[in-house]
């Protein structure tokens, strides 16, 4: 499997942050008012007709700065809406530049089709390298193989090619393909055609020899980066080779390129240190995760959220649990903004050490204190209590889940803890608990026998008569079998 660490790498430098603007502008009114138009739904159109409307001027690198921090943002639609607005209302005659940035957007907003009807209507002067490279950029994130090769072809037909970015692009598409055994053959074309490759073209080629498990391939196409004079090695580019040898078994090896890692790091780039103590973390060397989440805090003005997650998956896989739980107490006092995604990682590392009773707590804790907890880790603390047979506090786990659910937000039951929950409570619970379980899984799930057996067991020991529930059944299409037969063959007659 390809590492998490290099796909951020390739979403990060290939997709979302191909860059067309260079200039930056002080903040301006007109963004102030459109930056925190953070729904993806709400239309940026009106903010600027009545900016307009009012009398303000309305500045081209204004507006391009606009869009540049909402792609940055990923808010496509609306950083396309802005670009539509300058061109419809002749705010400036968009060069080629402005064209690439609109075409880029047309692509993610609308797919590539559409991106191509844009290029086609394009002026001969306008179909230059930028906007052509823009095409291929969108073929490539739709991974559009052959329109890709294509495209290619007509670039260095046309001479735009001598950029390493358009062939990063086509390495891009081999990686998102799987077909990684591509990458070198690219690699060396750019080279054949006078093209010099960057830090991104070799650490996406040393990534296609990692993900096959050739060590020899990519530390040789490592040592070739390092000699490169006008490449400058990051840490990026360890980081990537240090997770492959730890995929390897090559511990020493490993280690050496985190060190490097850190010597080559920004002191203050806390995504960097977040790296490091996650690979250490897998090495399994709680020094090492310790000293540089205390190095981080020591040299970055700030520490988020995605900081403290990384720590505490770091020290969770760990088994450091008693680390963890300091952690989460630095992180509540930390003033960053309440996520229940941080203390549910420290609820699972509880849970995957059969600790039920403290992951119960913990929740219990925040519900007490007003916070949000979610459906779905109600329902695994239930599985936990019901695999050790503690099924009356499986069962009211499962109410909490129950409680909680909402319609479309992608969280189910597990059909096995239902099963156990509702076999229990059709053999030992009171009628009223079965009726409660059966009411709430009709808003999730659809009804079922199974759950028709769970009241019909519940009606029988308390006396009560079933015809009621059979001819239930009945209405909701459920037949009876063998198991239902044998059931009814308890009642008293």
């Amino acid at each position: 499997m390809e590492s998490k660490l290099f796909r951020k790498f390739v979403m990060q430098n290939a997709f979302t942050c191909r860059s067309y603007y260079t200039s930056r502008t002080k903040k301006a009114t007109l963004y102030s008012k459109i930056s925190p138009l953070g729904s993806l739904s709400a239309s940026v159109v009106p903010v600027l007709d009545e900016w307009v409307y009012k009398g303000h001027k309305v500045r081209v690198a204004e507006l391009q700065r606009i869009i540049r921090d909402l792609r940055k943002r990923r808010r496509f639609t609306q950083a396309l809406e802005v670009s539509e607005w300058m061109n419809k209302n002749g705010v400036c005659m968009f060069s080629h530049v402005e064209h690439a940035v609109h075409l880029d957007l047309i692509g993610k907003v609308h797919g590539f089709p559409h991106a191509e009807s844009y290029f086609q209507s394009l002026k001969e002067q306008d179909k230059t390298e930028k906007t052509y490279g823009a095409l291929l950029n969108c073929y490539v994130r739709q991974r559009q193989i052959e329109k890709s090769l294509s495209h290619l072809q007509k670039m260095k037909e046309k001479g735009f090619a001598s950029s390493p970015l358009t062939y990063n692009d086509i390495m891009c598409l081999y990686t998102n393909i799987d077909q990684h055994e591509k990458i070198p053959d690219v690699l060396t074309e750019m080279k054949k055609n006078k093209v010099l490759p960057d830090n991104f073209s070799y650490r996406i080629c040393i990534n296609s020899y990692g993900v096959r498990s050739d060590i020899d391939g990519l530390e040789r196409t490592l040592k070739e980066m390092e000699g490169q004079s006008h490449v400058v090695m990051d840490w990026n580019t360890y980081a990537v080779v240090a997770n492959f040898y730890i995929k390897a078994g090559l511990t020493s090896k490993a280690i050496d390129a985190l060190k490097k890692t850190e010597e080559k790091l920004d002191k203050k780039d806390g995504l960097g240190y977040n790296h490091l103590i996650s690979l250490y973390s897998k090495l399994g060397k709680k020094a090492e995760v310790m000293r540089i989440w205390d190095l981080e805090k020591s040299v970055c003005e700030r520490y988020i959220n995605r900081d403290f997650t990384n720590m505490l998956e770091s020290l969770v896989r760990l088994g450091e649990l008693n680390e963890a739980e300091k952690v989460l107490k630095e992180w509540e006092s930390s003033g960053n903004f309440d996520d229940f995604r941080i203390p549910s990682i420290l609820i699972i590392g509880y849970l995957r050490n059969g600790l039920h009773e403290k992951a119960e707590a913990m929740l219990e804790d925040l519900v007490e204190k007003g916070k949000i907890t979610t459906p779905n880790i109600w329902a695994a603390v239930a599985g936990g209590y019901l695999l050790k047979g503690k099924m009356e506090k499986a069962w009211q786990c499962l109410k909490a889940a129950l409680s909680l659910y909402v319609e479309n937000k992608g969280w189910k039951p597990n059909p096995k803890v239902i099963s156990g929950i509702l076999r229990w409570l059709g053999d030992e619970g009171g009628v009223e608990d079965v009726e409660v379980l059966v009411k709430s899984l009709r808003n999730v799930i659809p009804v079922n026998r199974q759950m028709y057996h769970a009241l019909i067991k519940a009606s029988l020991r308390a006396g009560k008569n079933v015809d009621g529930l059979l001819n239930s059944m009945k209405i909701d299409q459920i037949d009876e079998d063998e198991e239902t037969k044998q059931i009814l063959s308890t009642r008293q007659i």
